[in-house]
């Protein structure tokens, strides 16, 4: 049997061996002839030894990440375990380093500069690039139509601060840090953001709650960490929070854990802007009563635009400005569909072309007649109301 010398009493009298198989023992051999870390053959009939090549032991290597270099020692984390080595000796060793080592040498090789994780939460894919939208040449305010005073107001309070951030610090203003835009969905509230980021030239991050909320710990507050940190190295930025009411819900005693940890990030986050962070952040939600309070107080989301169904001006407009980008035949009844359309969003309006579009297809035509856009306005209609029974 293949054993290892794991220890010799200080009177050399007593050996302490260990078996491949995690077993040890004791041995007597009078006068000691190994020193610890020899490998013996013993032969299991009589317990006589004779030491034995090393290769015989084939110690099993692991793998490891390097936490912490006091001295001459290293802490290396192993399968989720702490273990402590003596450093290796010519070998330049620091924390966050991929180690390949054996219980009886320590450390014996850096295999990666960066270190791996044991369990893949993610994060490592999580980076803050995977989060911003490009920028859309063709997207502007021309595409938005209606909410004339909600869109100049938006400006004010987003744009206007992004691009005279300086002024605005000169002046001594206390700066605008959260935006909540809030109302029904489909009226618009995330494309008018867009086109914000677009016209300020602004980097545009898009955080949704089940894209950064995780089983792992620690993993949701890391991503928007990181998101936080490469904003703040931007000339302008704005993060968006679509839904926030689903990342940041009032925190209670029922609360999920990871929904806790995520307000107390952000509130932690937006409390460490300094006045040199051109970054605004904005948030959506057609509930903002169930919104932490703690982050609707002042220096946090404390501006708010409210987003209600649009008014008969606000949908002729809209109808209006989603056909533009369409090929027309005549004029459009767009008068009679806003009249017959109280209460839509401008999610549903937008949906009125679609189906005329279909009409105007399966009729051999490549352009819209008005026949068409009152017959989407009928399908729409009627998908309303079968909705609602």
């Amino acid at each position: 049997m293949v054993a290892r010398v794991s220890h010799i009493s200080e009177d050399g009298q007593t050996t302490f061996l260990e078996f491949r198989d995690g077993r040890t023992a004791t041995a007597d051999y009078g006068e000691p002839f190994a020193e610890v870390g020899d490998i013996l053959l013993v032969d299991p009939e009589d317990g006589s030894a004779a030491v034995a090549p090393r290769e015989l032991w084939r110690e099993e290597t692991w793998v490891g990440v390097t936490k912490l270099v006091v001295d001459n020692r290293v802490v290396v984390e192993i399968g989720g375990r702490l273990r402590l080595f003596p450093a290796p000796p010519n070998k330049p060793i620091r924390a966050g380093l991929t180690v390949e080592g054996t219980d009886s040498e320590g450390v014996l090789e850096v295999l990666s500069e960066k270190a791996i994780k044991f369990l893949d939460d993610g994060t490592e894919d999580a980076l803050p690039e995977s989060f911003i939208v490009p920028s859309t040449e063709s997207l502007s305010f021309e595409d938005f139509g209606g909410y004339e005073e909600i869109v100049e107001r938006a400006r004010e309070l987003i744009e206007l601060p992004l691009k005279h951030h300086d002024a605005l610090n000169e002046i001594g203003a206390k700066p605008v840090k959260g935006i909540l835009f809030s109302g029904p969905s489909g009226t618009g509230k995330t494309l008018l953001a867009r086109i914000i980021a677009n016209h300020a030239n602004a980097t545009f991050y898009v955080i949704s709650g089940p894209q950064v909320l995780s089983k792992w710990y620690g993993q949701s507050e890391e991503i928007i960490r990181r998101i936080f940190e490469d904003a703040k190295r931007r000339e302008r930025a704005i993060i968006f929070f679509d839904e926030i009411d689903s990342l940041a819900s009032q925190r209670s005693d029922e609360s999920h854990e990871a929904s806790r940890r995520v307000v107390g990030q952000l509130l932690a986050l937006m409390d460490g802007f300094s006045p040199d962070n051109n970054v605004m952040v904005l948030g959506t939600t057609n509930r903002p009563q169930d919104i932490d309070s703690a982050l609707r107080r002042p220096g946090r989301f404390d501006w708010h635009v409210d987003f209600p169904m649009p008014n008969r001006e606000d949908r002729e407009a809209i109808l209006e400005t989603s056909a533009r980008r369409l090929r027309l035949q005549g004029a459009m009844s767009h008068r009679w569909v806003a009249e017959k359309t109280e209460s839509w969003t401008p999610a549903e309006l937008a949906a009125i072309w679609t189906e005329a579009a279909l009409l105007a297809v399966s009729d051999g035509r490549r352009s819209l007649q008005d026949e068409d856009y009152v017959g989407g306005f009928e399908r729409v209609s009627k998908q309303r109301k079968n909705s609602k029974d």
